[in-house]
């Protein structure tokens, strides 16, 4: 059995002085020889692994048999973002977790043929043939939110045979994949090119409206749709309470983001939309997030950036090649370590941030460790930028906006767990919005489940 091939990266001499992409694409003698890794089980367990039911052994067969486009093919029956995912879908933990592979040597790269499948291709706009369905022809459904949760959900309807249309807040489409993922792991015309496949589809995209002040859910139905899914997302920033948090130089890690993404701060001076950056960079959070708000802030012109986290190592929440990547590219981490105060400079800047070292206990309900302060150890550093990057709450305007919602009191909007349906009738939900701050793959499965829900509601 040949050996996983190793996924090709940027060298991080190169990498660190730019945003552009970082892993790089299988060549197709590459792709070709890892497909072959496959051995077809006649039980593929990585099917069940995958959120959005991608037939994952036959688009890999069509790969060892040098048919891309046919593979590209395979997988939008069942997924409408493929460049997307085979880039930040955690396939560690899903579909390669479950490859019989991985018992005694290493799984098929799923998610890096996954991703060399739809590089490069003549059939960025082929759609797979839609499901014929007379009585759904003239029924209009509106979908909230333009990110993976939206866009799937939306693509799977139009598949249906639905009149679409996505409404989201901003003037770009595609939610987190376009504000929240660094241009160096997600590259902003990727997402518009799937975007630009979605509205082959058939469905309609309008931006710059908020559903919830602009129009109201109840409006929606007014106008004709028969049924509404919400995908908001989480786009309200956790702080930790900690004193000086309000600082100067105090970034949420969503604001960090969104202004480096879609006012391409990373262009300046091309775009003259910099962010301030200081020397001494200090990260809050060990999650996917900070990993990307540390190596943005690195590219942006820190000397030295810190991640701040109070477990271990081995707790870490992080993809374990976004954790690897920040190492190679020298990021410091201060583990079993807590940031409890933010010091200011005689204008308001943050200068200095207290710390306090922590030992691991027991478990809590996460199932990881909980960390318990080691009195008497604080100690300081000097940093004049901090990002807090711990979590994101849901967007709470939709909720706000309709007192039917019923929400958590974290503020996720609660769903029947089998049909995807909120409290009113006709509105489904999935994504971030239900589940906090969660995965790509996991909100586009949310996305699936939901038009599948749908349809069923529509046709009863």
């Amino acid at each position: 059995m040949t050996d996983r091939h190793k996924i090709p990266e940027r060298s991080v001499s190169e990498r660190i002085k730019d945003f552009e992409e970082v892993a790089l694409p299988f060549d197709l003698e590459t792709a070709i020889s890892e497909a072959k890794r496959c051995i077809q089980c006649k039980k593929p367990k990585c099917v069940s692994g995958c959120p959005v039911e991608i037939d994952i052994p036959g688009f890999i067969k069509l790969i060892a048999e040098g048919k891309r486009e046919e593979a590209l093919a395979k997988i939008k029956e069942k997924n409408a973002l493929p460049a997307v995912c085979g880039r930040v879908c955690p396939q560690e933990d899903q579909c390669e977790k479950e490859c019989i592979l991985g018992i005694k040597g290493k799984p098929v790269a799923i998610g890096a043929l996954e991703r060399f499948a739809s590089e490069k291709t003549k059939s960025e706009t082929l759609n797979p043939k839609q499901i014929q369905n007379s009585n759904v022809q003239n029924s209009k459904v509106a979908v909230v939110g333009s990110g993976p949760a939206g866009i799937t959900c939306a693509a799977d309807l139009a598949l249906m045979g639905y009149k679409v249309t996505m409404f989201e807040s901003l003037s770009d489409s595609g939610g987190v994949l376009i504000y929240g993922i660094p241009e160096f792991r997600l590259p902003k015309r990727i997402v518009r090119t799937e975007i630009e496949y979605v509205k082959s589809l058939g469905v309609e995209i309008l931006n710059d409206v908020l559903i919830g002040k602009t129009i109201t859910i109840e409006q929606l139905f007014k106008d004709g749709y028969k049924a509404i899914f919400v995908g908001s997302g989480a786009g309200l920033p956790n702080f930790m309470g900690i004193p000086g948090e309000n600082l100067l130089g105090v970034y949420s890690a969503n604001e960090f983001l969104t202004r480096i993404n879609m006012m391409k701060a990373y262009k300046f001076p091309e775009y003259m939309t910099p962010i301030k950056i200081g020397k001494k960079v200090a990260v809050f959070g060990a999650g996917n997030v900070a990993m990307d708000a540390a190596r943005c802030a690195l590219r942006l012109g820190a000397e030295e950036v810190k991640i701040i986290y109070r477990r271990s190592r081995t707790e870490i929440p992080a993809r374990k090649e976004e954790l690897e990547r920040a190492e190679e590219e020298k990021i410091e981490f201060h583990l079993l370590t807590a940031p409890t105060e933010l010091f200011g400079d005689e204008k308001g800047w943050v200068k200095e941030a207290e710390c306090l070292k922590m030992e691991l206990g027991e478990p809590d309900k996460s199932g990881r460790r909980r960390p318990v302060p080691v009195q008497g150890s604080e100690y300081r550093i000097p940093v004049d930028t901090v990002v807090v990057a711990i979590g994101n709450k849901p967007n709470p305007l939709i909720p706000l906006s309709d007192s039917r919602l019923t929400i958590h009191n974290w503020g996720g909007v609660i769903i029947d767990q089998q049909t995807k349906m909120t409290s009113i009738p006709g509105v489904f939900a999935g994504g971030d919005i239900v589940r906090g701050a969660a995965t790509v793959i996991s909100a586009m499965g949310d996305g699936k489940l939901a038009a599948r829900e749908i349809d069923k509601w529509l046709s009863r």
